[in-house]
């Protein structure tokens, strides 16, 4: 086992305790993870963070759900769009998507490069999200029908879409919305967030079943370490403060964020 190899299974692990511990961010880590770390393609680490990312997240719910945290009716209503375009967007807009997109001043923009281009980008948002210390509204106890329609279909196609496109689960945005939106308390929105994830990434993976080159021997060491670290981060999670934690993860994705941005730059090899 080589030293990145090694260093990608530690992170792998890293990937669940940081589900498990705020509900989200793990999906910022895996394509880097797989990328930088294991020498995946972009596109094709894609395609495993949606399944360690599902597969994390689907066992993360069932732990919170045995702890009542998880409405199955909100997560299921909010997942009925962006499920659809996850499943879209994997089956019939990525392979439309041609390899060489431009060339500018002799450099050729590929699709790999503005896949982690696009991807670096997501990681600075989410970063924003994850150390902004913003306290949540209080929740009520119905959902305004108002906003929840088309609110609810706008969010989830944004959703679906970043799922889709780039193998992320989206909780730093799925979070906040199941807050606002269906005005669910904030533990019971991480647990519910955990099953929005699972169910788009899982469904979105199945788009690319048909890839007979897939290494399920690295997946499924990757997606094992994960859920052995979400299972820790959800111990955790009862015994430390995850607000300090969320920003100190909050200024780790960024620094990662941008150094994927400086070397996508300078087109440095993967």
């Amino acid at each position: 086992m080589n030293t990145m190899h090694l260093l990608g299974y530690i992170a792998s692990l890293l990937i669940g305790i940081s589900l498990g511990l705020i509900g989200g961010g793990g999906s910022v880590l895996t394509m880097p993870v797989m990328v930088y770390l294991f020498g995946v393609s972009p596109l094709t680490a894609t395609t495993y963070s949606l399944f360690v990312v599902g597969s994390t997240s689907l066992v993360g719910a069932a732990k919170q759900y045995r702890q009542g945290t998880v409405n199955i009716r909100m997560a299921v209503l909010f997942a009925a769009t962006s499920v659809i375009i996850v499943f879209v967007t994997r089956w019939w807009l990525l392979p439309a998507i041609p390899e060489q997109l431009a060339t500018v001043h002799g450099f050729p923009i590929t699709e790999s490069w503005l896949t982690m281009v696009l991807f670096a980008v997501l990681m600075l948002v989410s970063s924003i999200f994850m150390m902004r210390n913003k306290t949540a509204p209080v929740a009520g106890t119905t959902i305004d029908k108002k906003i929840s329609l088309v609110n609810l279909i706008v969010y989830g196609a944004g959703i679906g879409l970043v799922t889709g496109l780039l193998g992320a689960g989206g909780g730093f945005l799925l979070i906040p919305a199941l807050v606002l939106l269906l005005h669910l308390p904030m533990k019971e929105a991480v647990g519910t967030s955990l099953l929005v994830i699972a169910l788009n990434s899982l469904i979105g993976f199945t788009g690319n079943l048909h890839d007979k080159n897939m290494d399920w021997s690295l997946l499924l060491t990757v997606t094992a370490l994960a859920i052995a670290g979400i299972l820790l981060g959800s111990y955790l999670n009862r015994r430390i403060a995850p607000g300090k934690l969320k920003k100190a993860f909050g200024w780790f994705v960024l620094i990662m964020g941008i150094y994927i941005l400086i070397r996508e730059a300078l087109f440095l090899p993967q």
